[in-house]
């Protein structure tokens, strides 16, 4: 009788890593649109992002943010356009309001590696690498691509 509990718990517990680790994985299953819930102003400056007008994102991300001060996506993308700009001490406020509101935004510590990068700061770089690590303990796209990123750094010629 003990030796058929400890079977059934083992299958319920593979049972449950085949189906619930994948949707964790995942960033807890939810595969809608996160801008689906934002306001026509964010939405706005994700389409302007998309389309590279990055002076458009801007005026659009500041919106956004008038409307919902505290909404790490935005400050995330506005430092985004910014960056791309090439505006950095911007860029670097923004990523930073991102993670004061939210220290585990995952595309904010991505973006912010990526702009220390562009900066020639590889060890801030690695600091956001290792908070992504711990974040995303079961690995996510932001880990990865700032992992690549760093490493193309690290290859290239000084």
């Amino acid at each position: 009788m003990k030796r058929t509990l400890c079977i059934r718990a083992g299958l319920a517990l593979v049972l449950f890593m085949l189906l619930a680790l994948p949707a964790l994985a995942s960033g807890g299953g939810d595969d809608s649109d996160p801008a689906a819930s934002k306001s026509a102003s964010f939405k706005a400056g994700v389409t302007a992002i998309k389309a590279q007008d990055y002076r458009k994102a801007i005026e659009w991300m500041t919106r956004a943010i008038a409307e919902a001060p505290k909404d790490a996506d935005a400050y995330n993308y506005l430092g985004y356009a910014h960056r791309k700009l090439g505006d950095y001490d911007n860029a670097l406020k923004f990523y930073g309001r991102a993670l004061e509101l939210d220290p585990e935004h995952r595309g904010a510590h991505e973006y912010l590696g990526e702009a220390y990068l562009e900066l020639h700061q590889p060890e801030e770089a690695k600091k956001h690498l290792a908070a992504l690590d711990k974040i995303c303990w079961l690995g996510c796209e932001e880990y990865r691509d700032l992992k690549k990123a760093v490493a193309s750094y690290e290859r290239a010629p000084k």
